[in-house]
């Protein structure tokens, strides 16, 4: 398997790093509607992604690929490795103030969602759905 790297951009940093502590960790979920992170499946036709932001001792049961990231360790479903590429970026799109996953070929989402699931009203908050 390859190894795949993130680089999360400092404006996407800015958005990550008051929502995480110690106890917290995160995923880069791709949205198939499968697994308690995945939020839907049948609305959308696109590869779709969201990070995760879930306690350290959720399970993570499926998500056993970890991503090295300079934020520290993403977790993401095995799987779905089949749609990422070796080295990735989170960057901000500042025109539409979307977060965009972008791979050494391009474009893989352009709208990643981002759902706390530490915050109660996380699922509601989230900014690209």
């Amino acid at each position: 398997m390859k190894k795949l790297t993130l680089t999360i951009e400092p404006d996407v940093m800015a958005k990550l790093t008051p929502k995480l502590t110690v106890n917290k960790r995160l995923l880069l979920t791709f949205e198939d509607g499968v697994g308690q992170y995945s939020q839907h499946a049948a609305y959308h036709m696109q590869t779709q992604f969201t990070i995760n932001i879930i306690a350290a001792d959720a399970p993570i049961d499926g998500y056993g690929v970890i991503i090295d990231s300079n934020l520290g360790p993403v977790a993401v479903k095995d799987y779905s490795v089949a749609d990422l590429q070796q080295t990735m970026t989170l960057r901000l799109n500042t025109h539409q103030n979307t977060i965009q996953l972008m791979g050494e070929g391009g474009l893989i989402d352009d709208n990643v969602g981002l759902i706390d699931f530490t915050d109660p009203e996380g699922i509601k908050k989230n900014p690209s759905r």
